[in-house]
C-alpha cells in the first residue's frame, strides 16, 4: 500500500485551482449580467478566451516532446517487440471492455431517467442544419490516419496516436542498436530529456489556475447560469450516469489493485479537477503522467499505455454518446426498441474509435450515427448550448479512466512500485509517494 506525502506545494496548487474555478464563476456571472446583449457578452468573453487559449497553447507546446521522450525512453529498456505487443494487447482489451461498459451504463440510465421526456423548450426543426464535420467519421480513414506520413507534421499537429506509432518503431530500433556508441549517446540524450520535459511541464502548470479561471469565466459569461436551470434534468441525469461509471471503474480497479486504488484516486484528483475546469484532456495529460510516476508506475508502461488511452479509451465520451442519442429520441418522442438501442450501442462503439483528435468529437459521433437510426441530426442543437458543461464531466471521466487503465496494466506487468521512477521524481523535487512500512 502507498501513503501519499502531501506537501504544501501540492496542496497549494489544488487549492489555487479550486479558488480559480469559484472566482471564474463569480466573474462570469457579473460579466453576463453587465452585458446588454448576447453579442456584448461574447465580446467580453473573448478576452477570457484569449487567456485560456494561451494556456492551452502552452500545454500543446509540451505534449509532443513529452510523449516522444517518455515513450522512447521506456521502450529503449523494454526488451523486444513481444513485450510491446503483450502490453498493447492487454491495454486494447481493457479499453474495449471499458468502452462497452460505458456505453451500456449510458443506455440503461438514459432509459431509466428519461432526460428527454417532457422537455419544456422548443424543439429545433428536424431539417435544421448542423455545422459539424461528420464526413471524416469512418473507420477506413481513421486506420489510415493512424500511421504518420511525416513525424514532424504529426508533432506539429499533436497527433498523439501517430507520435506513438513512430515512437514505438524508433524506441525499439534504438534499444536494439544501443551497443553502438553513437546510438548509446542518442539513447542517453533522450533519457536525459525526460526530466527536463517534466521540469518544463512544472513551469507551464504554474499558469493552470489562470487558465482555469479564464475557462470558467468564459463559459459563464456567454451561457449564463440560467441555462443550468433549463437543462437541469439533462445535466443531472448525465452526471448521475458519470458517477455510476466512476463507481464501476473504481470497483474493477480495486479487484486488480486492491488497496493501491486509494492512493491512485488521491494522486489523480488534481489532474481530474484540471481536466474538468478546462474541459481539455490535453491540459491534464502532463499532470496525469507525473501523478502515475510518483505512484511508482514504470515509465515504460505510462509512456505507452497513457497516450494510447487518449486515443482509444474515452470512457466519458462513450457514455455521453448513448446518453445524448437517447435524449434526442425521447425529446422528439421517437420510440426505439431494445434491439435497436443495442445495435446503436455497437455502432457507436465502433464509430467512436475513429474520432480521436476531432474537435467536439462526442457531438460529431452522435450527429453522424443518429441518421442511421432515423433520429433527426438537428437534435444535437438541443444540447450544443450546454455541451461545454457536459464536456467538463466527460473530460474528468476520461482522465480517471485512463489513469485506472494505466495502473491496471502496470500491475499486470509487475511494473507497479517501480523504485527507479519514485527515486527519479524525488530527485526532480516532486512530492514522493513511497510504500508504507509493512
Amino acid at each position: 500500500m502507498h501513503a501519499i506525502d502531501t506537501t504544501p506545494k501540492k496542496s497549494r496548487q489544488s487549492t489555487y485551482i479550486l479558488l480559480a474555478m469559484l472566482l471564474g464563476i463569480v466573474a462570469g456571472y457579473v460579466c453576463n449580467k453587465m452585458a446588454a446583449t448576447p453579442e456584448e457578452a461574447k465580446s467580453i468573453a473573448s478576452y477570457f478566451a484569449m487567456l485560456t487559449d494561451i494556456f492551452l497553447r502552452l500545454i500543446k507546446m509540451i505534449i509532443a516532446p513529452l510523449i516522444f521522450a517518455t515513450l522512447v525512453s521506456g521502450l529503449i529498456n523494454m526488451g523486444d517487440a513481444k513485450t510491446v505487443g503483450r502490453i498493447g494487447g492487454r491495454a486494447i482489451g481493457w479499453f474495449l471492455m471499458a468502452s462497452l461498459m460505458s456505453l451500456s451504463i449510458g443506455l440503461v440510465l438514459a432509459n431509466l431517467l428519461q432526460p428527454g421526456g417532457s422537455l419544456s423548450i422548443p424543439l429545433p426543426d428536424v431539417n435544421a442544419a448542423v455545422d459539424l464535420k461528420t464526413s471524416s467519421l469512418n473507420l477506413r480513414d481513421f486506420l489510415t490516419h493512424v500511421f504518420p506520413r511525416n513525424i514532424f507534421e504529426a508533432m506539429a499537429g499533436n497527433e498523439i496516436l501517430q507520435i506513438v506509432v513512430f515512437s514505438v518503431f524508433f524506441g525499439l530500433a534504438l534499444g536494439n542498436v544501443r551497443h553502438i556508441k553513437a546510438a548509446d549517446t542518442l539513447a542517453t540524450t533522450i533519457e536525459g530529456a525526460v526530466p527536463v520535459m517534466l521540469k518544463v511541464t512544472g513551469y507551464v502548470m504554474l499558469f493552470a489556475p489562470l487558465g482555469v479561471f479564464a475557462a470558467i469565466a468564459n463559459v459563464v459569461t456567454t451561457q449564463g447560469l440560467g441555462v443550468l436551470m433549463v437543462y437541469g434534468k439533462v445535466m443531472g441525469g448525465f452526471y448521475t450516469a458519470l458517477l455510476v461509471l466512476w463507481a464501476v471503474l473504481i470497483g474493477l480497479a480495486y479487484l486488480v489493485l486492491k488497496n493501491k486504488v486509494f492512493p491512485l484516486l488521491s494522486a489523480v484528483r488534481d489532474p481530474m479537477i484540471l481536466g474538468f475546469s478546462t474541459a481539455s484532456s490535453e491540459a491534464a495529460y502532463p499532470r496525469v503522467m507525473e501523478a502515475l510516476k510518483r505512484l511508482g508506475i514504470s515509465e515504460r508502461v505510462i509512456g505507452f499505455v497513457l497516450p494510447l488511452g487518449y486515443s482509444f479509451n474515452l470512457d466519458g465520451s462513450m457514455i455521453y454518446t448513448t446518453f445524448a442519442a437517447l435524449f434526442v429520441a425521447q425529446a422528439y418522442n421517437i420510440p426505439m426498441d431494445l434491439g435497436t438501442q443495442i445495435t446503436m450501442l455497437l455502432v457507436l462503439m465502433v464509430s467512436s474509435k475513429g474520432i480521436a483528435g476531432v474537435p467536439r468529437s462526442a457531438l460529431v459521433v452522435v450527429a453522424a450515427v443518429m441518421p442511421m437510426f432515423n433520429l433527426p441530426e438537428a437534435g444535437v442543437l438541443l444540447i450544443m448550448g450546454i455541451d461545454v458543461f457536459l464536456d467538463m464531466g466527460r473530460t474528468a471521466t476520461n482522465v480517471l479512466g485512463n489513469s485506472i487503465a494505466t495502473a491496471v496494466i502496470a500491475k499486470w506487468e509487475n511494473a507497479y512500485d517501480d523504485q527507479d521512477s519514485i527515486a527519479e521524481m524525488e530527485a526532480d523535487g516532486a512530492p514522493a509517494i513511497a510504500p508504507e512500512a509493512a
